[in-house]
């Protein structure tokens, strides 16, 4: 379905309620599932994702349910992404990411607000990795991008991470001047989910754009940027200049 009008549809909220998206989610909830998501995304004390909840529903089932609940308000989306259940929040912001490329550039300056207003509900790895540059990146094409910059100085994990996420919508098109400049803000983070995002940025820096553009930022930082993100950066050298970059001998 090409660009339209949110008025377009809203006959259809008529047979879409949040509580038949809840009895839905939940039809296809696993108990066993749960406590295994539980454990990957880290919701014990102290941990990353602590407290959060999970219904146990796999991703593939989120989008499709999304799908079928296209419609629902801003409002119900909101109810949702104040959820303690982590597919609840994820579902809504896969309904954005599916109405964002559907609707008029008024009603994604709306998304791209409702997405920035709740960035304290964004608040895991996955919920950013499948959104932020299906949204955020998309809609700063054109636009001054110092929100990033914001963000990524922020003292709030997810929006550091939503900050170098939404520059993979540039990188993908062979741009990789924003995320260098995200990542030397993120050079000393000091979390390791942070390591891991930008150092997998700036691999696919080297895949997408160019491996001498990423070369020219890791020749300048390498000696200094965390293991990992180091690691991750260079996971597609050749196993020669991998080693020579690990054993600081660039």
């Amino acid at each position: 379905m090409g660009v339209v009008s949110w008025r377009v549809r809203k006959i259809s909220l008529y047979f879409v309620t949040i509580e038949l998206f809840k009895k839905e989610l939940r039809k296809n909830a696993s108990q066993e599932k749960a406590k295994i998501l539980s454990r990957f995304f880290k919701t014990g004390p102290g941990q990353y994702g602590a407290g959060d909840k999970f219904l146990g529903i796999t991703v593939p089932k989120q989008r499709s349910i999304a799908k079928q609940f296209f419609d629902l308000s801003l409002r119900d989306l909101q109810k949702l992404l104040n959820s303690v259940y982590h597919e609840e929040r994820l579902a809504a912001l896969l309904i954005l990411v599916l109405r964002y490329h559907r609707v008029d550039k008024k009603e994604q300056e709306k998304i791209y607000k409702f997405y920035l207003k709740n960035t304290r509900n964004i608040n895991n790895w996955d919920l950013v990795d499948l959104t932020a540059e299906k949204i955020i990146g998309p809609y700063l094409e054109e636009k001054d991008k110092s929100v990033l910059f914001k963000l990524a100085r922020s003292k709030k994990l997810w929006e550091k991470r939503i900050a170098i996420l939404s520059t993979f919508h540039y990188i993908k098109k062979g741009k990789s001047k924003l995320t260098l400049q995200i990542a030397e803000i993120l050079l000393n983070d000091d979390h390791d989910l942070m390591h891991k995002a930008v150092g997998w940025m700036l691999r696919e820096v080297g895949k997408r754009c160019g491996e001498k553009e990423e070369e020219e930022f890791l020749k300048k930082y390498y000696k200094k940027m965390p293991r990992t993100m180091l690691r991750y950066a260079i996971e597609r050298f050749a196993e020669n200049k991998r080693l020579k970059y690990l054993k600081n001998k660039i």
